[in-house]
């Protein structure tokens, strides 16, 4: 097996620690017991290096013998390939997974990305477009809420990729308490929460920014 390097930033603010979706890489690579070591890019000045392994300069992109990936959902597609852990073996649920992995990035978190951004920005104006966003992440909220009313996990009964894409998309909504109204949802998050890879994950995320402060 080739070595699995994960490049984050070097250092971020306060306000995105635990955040950062080099977590959402972390805990899929501590759920399946894959070693990997973490390197590093500035996040103050972004090179042209960065610019060829992750054209927006975000990060983390995973490098994997002579492939290199980035968006966290290519490279959690890329580690399930390879951890029955992440991603059950038989076709029909290995579709269900697939699907719902793009519906946590293309649905939800299409929702709740732009309303967390005004959160995060502390702007409380209301306008219409505000509105907007508010009553779309609701109908997806809806939706889910729904669908998780019956079910432990998202795809087959099983935990997979997609319950560490979607659950990391409900936790920053829950961050702002978006969840307050979604006991399936809340109790969702903090099921995917409470597992000890996550938990891992997110210590390791928090000690290596604090640790370059």
């Amino acid at each position: 097996m080739s070595e699995l390097v994960l490049t984050t930033f070097d250092w971020v603010p306060d306000m995105p620690r635990g955040y950062v979706r080099d977590l959402r890489v972390r805990w899929a690579l501590e759920e399946a017991g894959l070693p990997y070591r973490v390197e590093t890019v500035p996040f103050r000045e972004r090179e042209a290096a960065h610019f060829s392994s992750q054209p927006f300069g975000q990060v983390p992109w995973l490098t994997d013998g002579d492939i290199s990936i980035f968006e966290s959902g290519a490279i959690l597609l890329h580690l399930a390939q390879q951890s029955n852990v992440l991603m059950p073996t038989d076709p029909r649920s290995r579709s269900e997974v697939t699907m719902w992995l793009f519906a946590a990035l293309n649905s939800v978190e299409a929702a709740s990305l732009p309303w967390s951004i005004f959160k995060f920005s502390g702007d409380t104006t209301e306008t219409p477009g505000r509105q907007h966003l508010e009553n779309f992440l609701e109908s997806r909220l809806r939706h889910m809420e729904q669908v998780l009313e019956d079910r432990e996990w998202l795809a087959n009964g099983s935990f997979s990729v997609a319950d560490i894409l979607m659950a990391d998309v409900l936790r920053l909504v829950d961050r702002f308490n978006g969840l307050a109204e979604y006991p399936a949802c809340r109790d969702y998050v903090a099921r995917a929460t409470d597992r000890p890879a996550f938990a891992k994950a997110y210590a390791d995320q928090m000690g290596h920014f604090a640790a370059a402060d």
